[in-house]
C-alpha cells in the first residue's frame, strides 16, 4: 500500500516585529542581515528587515526561526523569482 505524502501545513507568525516563526519551510535560499530568501510549501517567501539571523531551522519538520527587526514579508511568483533573488543578494 503505498501512502501519498500531504503537503506540509504552511503558517507565519510574527512577534513584535523581532521574531518570526515559519511552518512550511523547504529550503533557505539565500540570507543576509537585511534579507532571507525561503522556499515554503506555500511559494518563495522573502523577509527584509535589519539585524536578521536565522535562530533555527529544521528542513526535516520545516520549522524556521528568524529573529531581527523584520520589515516586511513578501511572497513572489515563480515566473521572474530568480531575477529578482540575484538582485536581492548581490
Amino acid at each position: 500500500m503505498s501512502e501519498t505524502a500531504k503537503p506540509k501545513k504552511h503558517t507565519v507568525m510574527l512577534d513584535h516585529r523581532a521574531r518570526l516563526i515559519i511552518t512550511g519551510a523547504e529550503d533557505v535560499n539565500g540570507f543576509n542581515e537585511e534579507a532571507i530568501s525561503v522556499k515554503t510549501t506555500a511559494g518563495l517567501l522573502i523577509v527584509k528587515g535589519s539585524n536578521l539571523h536565522i535562530d533555527k531551522l529544521s528542513l526535516e519538520t520545516g520549522d524556521l526561526s528568524v529573529d531581527g527587526k523584520i520589515d516586511s514579508l513578501q511572497y513572489i511568483g515563480s515566473d521572474n523569482s530568480q531575477s529578482r533573488l540575484r538582485k536581492l543578494f548581490r
